[in-house]
């Protein structure tokens, strides 16, 4: 299938804004967000206002991290949904995807917890999975205070998050941690040694090439040898046995692709039940440009329609 139309016309746009000069990846997060500060609302709509949002100081490992709360409208107590947002573990805010947490806060009816992990190259691997575990457990031994149901708890992301999402299912199961009964993973990273066919399949040109890839992994993993423990690609798990039901989305166009499509196959070999689509047509990022691609926004909604029923069969 050839791209999307709309999702053609933003890449062109977003190409022709890509400023490939070489920065540091500090300065390159700062540009990344000035571009989603100026670009998210065009592309994404900003949400339903939540019953109540504020942040929370969580502890971790060496210091403390923001976690955005979201309260839906109603009575509670309410299931609990983690969301860990993208960026290739060195880029990415909560603020980028409050539109998005607010939409799953509404529309599955759920406490939304959004975590600002520590990013890198300042805080490298395995800091990031560490602070979203530690959120989690923070989450469910406060649930009262949130007003929050601990026996309905998922988790998910996108790209880099849904990397993260995957890695701490694999912790709370290996921990004895708490337990979840959902796992929604959005083009996913699932191997971080970029062994997959789509890694060179997939062009460059839509809009995450690989030396945006060599750039984040270097950052994050400086040792490549990292790459193949599970923590890092959740591939590699010894086993995938006992993991929560999964939401897996893979795009047409991205590099990502097979890492997708290479973890359901894992987990549903190892009984897990498993989605698993890939929306014809769409790049890396485009699945979430909800305000001007209908097949965006079906998605969205079948997904989040998906986490609801999770916490309903809980």
């Amino acid at each position: 299938m050839t791209l999307e139309p709309r999702v053609s016309k933003i890449v062109g746009v977003l190409t022709r804004l890509d400023n490939r000069q070489e920065v540091t990846m500090p300065e390159r997060r700062r540009i990344s967000a000035a571009t989603a500060r100026r670009f998210g609302r065009l592309v994404m709509p900003a949400g339903p206002s939540p019953a109540r949002q504020h942040d929370v100081l969580v502890p971790v490992a060496g210091g403390k991290i923001i976690v955005r709360i979201y309260r839906p409208h109603g009575p509670g107590p309410f299931p609990l949904h983690v969301f860990v947002h993208g960026g290739g573990w060195c880029a990415g805010t909560i603020e980028e995807r409050d539109p998005r947490c607010r939409e799953i806060s509404a529309g599955a009816q759920c406490v939304v917890a959004s975590v600002a992990y520590r990013l890198a190259p300042e805080n490298t691997f395995p800091s990031a999975p560490e602070d979203v575990y530690a959120s989690l457990e923070w989450l469910v031994t406060h649930a009262d205070d949130l007003d929050v149901d601990p026996s309905r708890v998922a988790i998910g992301g996108e790209s880099a998050g849904a990397n993260l999402a995957a890695v701490v299912s694999l912790m709370t199961r290996d921990r004895s941690g708490p337990q979840l009964c959902h796992q929604w993973l959005d083009v996913p990273a699932t191997d971080l040694t970029m062994s997959q066919p789509s890694v060179t399949s997939v062009a460059d040109g839509y809009l995450l090439d690989r030396r945006d890839m060599d750039e984040y992994l270097a950052c994050y993993l400086p040792d490549p040898a990292d790459a193949l423990l599970p923590l890092a690609s959740p591939l590699f798990a010894d086993s995938h046995k006992g993991l929560p039901p999964a939401w897996i989305m893979s795009a047409e166009y991205d590099k990502l692709r097979d890492d997708g499509v290479s973890y359901a196959a894992k987990l549903k070999s190892a009984g897990v039940p498993v989605r698993h689509q890939v929306l014809e047509g769409h790049v890396h990022p485009s699945f979430a440009f909800t305000r001007i691609i209908p097949s965006a926004k079906a998605y969205e909604r079948e997904a989040i329609a998906a986490l609801a029923s999770a916490f309903a069969e809980a």
